[in-house]
């Protein structure tokens, strides 16, 4: 498979550029030439297949002879080894549950994927790999946890200082060996700008090997088809086979995930992106223009984006037929009161805890299935975090509920490492010289 760029499609790059440059000087980001579509017989017989099937033939159709068959087949099956399931919550609305990774967040199936498939095209001898990644919260922790001691890499967090959970800091921060991680005195999105311009300075690009595990990575991307996939052939062994899709979105990698599986002749019926305050792209939904504006901080803080990257995808994949993606797509905004209102309802309805982002994403699927009403279409909402990560959000009542995973117990034995530093790129890129 070749990939172009979204600022230059007659730029042709192969699989393993396209993961190891991240983003094309000309600061689009890497889309495949043609989205393949995959056959009516494996779609209408999802059911029979197991996750990392599923993934398998996902990922062999998008990547062609990229990456050998045997060769994708195993790091797939050492990726991707936790479970996604859907629970049914009441009559057509279920939750897709994607915190069963290593970091209990949807990350993981990015970052485990990613990691390996550097690791792969790594070559013995070849210049050290400098992972850049940006997060406003669950990105980091997957990506460390991805990348913790594999050879010949070396990883670089940059997160918003007192703008993620005490969890998320500890995951980001406790590692050690090649993980490091600096603490941004700004937003996610100051964090974001500092990760793309270093990608742009031709001095940090002599000296180092850089790349991304951001969603502007290609190689998150792919991944996070799989578990649409995988949800919707859960939903068939129950006889359902109409879907709509609530997601909690930032940078918008998740449902550009969900779009590109659409792409490739997954059934959905309509997608729902639903953010909190930071609510760009509604408003674009809403009234065409597409603005960004600085991110506002919020409960739901891993989606604290005001300018997210990967719409450049969505829009690209729809650059034929914009009305087409503004029947498809529907945006919905909630604020922390709104936030807060729906994890107690969520819990007094169904006896289950969610996080901020999912009960957003809960909020809006709901509000989406008052005004369109469909017995035989199933609503999911996706859950992208588990609760444990966010303890200030909730009641005693509620927290008391919540089962404390046990990775999350050692964490707390560890030591924080970070280093401080602003917001302005020449400090960064200091840092980045002077720790060579």
């Amino acid at each position: 498979m070749k990939f172009y760029s979204t600022n230059n499609t007659d730029l042709r790059v192969g699989f393993k550029e396209a993961v190891f440059n991240s983003m094309p000087q000309d600061k689009g980001l890497y889309m495949p030439v043609s989205i393949p579509q995959l056959d009516d017989k494996f779609i209408n017989n999802l059911d029979r297949y197991t996750l990392p099937e599923i993934a398998f033939h996902v990922a062999q159709n998008l990547l062609g002879d990229d990456i050998p068959a045997d060769d994708l087949k195993a790091i797939i099956y050492d990726a991707i080894n936790f479970y996604a399931p859907v629970v049914k919550l009441e009559q057509n609305v279920y939750v897709l549950e994607l915190f069963h990774g290593p970091s209990l967040a949807f990350k993981d199936f990015g970052a485990r994927f990613m990691s390996r498939v550097m690791s792969y095209f790594l070559e013995e001898g070849e210049k050290q790999l400098d992972v850049l990644v940006a997060t406003s919260g669950d990105t980091g922790g997957a990506v460390a946890l991805g990348f913790l001691g594999v050879p010949n890499t070396r990883v670089t967090i940059l997160y918003p200082k007192g703008k993620v959970s005490q969890i998320q800091e500890l995951q980001l921060t406790t590692n050690g060996q090649n993980i490091r991680a600096l603490e941004i005195d700004g937003t996610f999105d100051d964090c974001q700008a500092l990760v793309k311009q270093a990608f742009t300075d031709h001095e940090l690009n002599e000296q180092f090997r850089l790349t991304s595990a951001n969603s502007i990575n290609i190689a998150r991307l792919i991944p996070q088809t799989f578990y649409y996939f995988n949800a919707y052939a859960q939903l068939l062994k129950e006889g359902i086979s109409k879907v709509v899709f609530a997601v909690p979105s930032g940078n918008f990698g998740n449902i550009g995930a969900g779009l590109l599986a659409w792409k490739m002749g997954l059934p959905v019926e309509q997608f729902i992106a639903a953010t909190n305050v930071n609510d760009t792209v509604p408003e674009f939904l809403k009234t065409g223009i597409y603005q960004p504006k600085p991110s506002v901080a919020t409960l739901s803080n891993a989606m604290d984006v005001g300018n997210p990257s990967n719409w450049v995808r969505i829009a690209n994949m729809f650059k034929d037929d914009a009305e087409a993606l503004k029947s498809l797509i529907t945006g919905c905004r909630y604020d922390d009161e709104e936030t807060l209102a729906a994890i107690d309802v969520v819990f007094k309805q169904y006896d289950y805890v969610v996080c901020p982002h999912t009960a957003i994403a809960w909020k809006a699927l709901k509000t989406y299935q008052q005004e369109h009403l469909a017995a035989d279409t199933a609503g999911v909402f996706l859950s992208t975090a588990h609760p444990c990560k966010f303890p200030d959000v909730f009641t005693q009542e509620i927290a008391d509920k919540i089962e404390i995973p046990a990775q999350v117990a050692e964490l707390e034995k560890k030591e924080r490492q970070a280093v401080s530093l602003g917001k302005d790129f020449e400090g960064f890129k200091g840092y980045l010289l002077n720790n060579a």
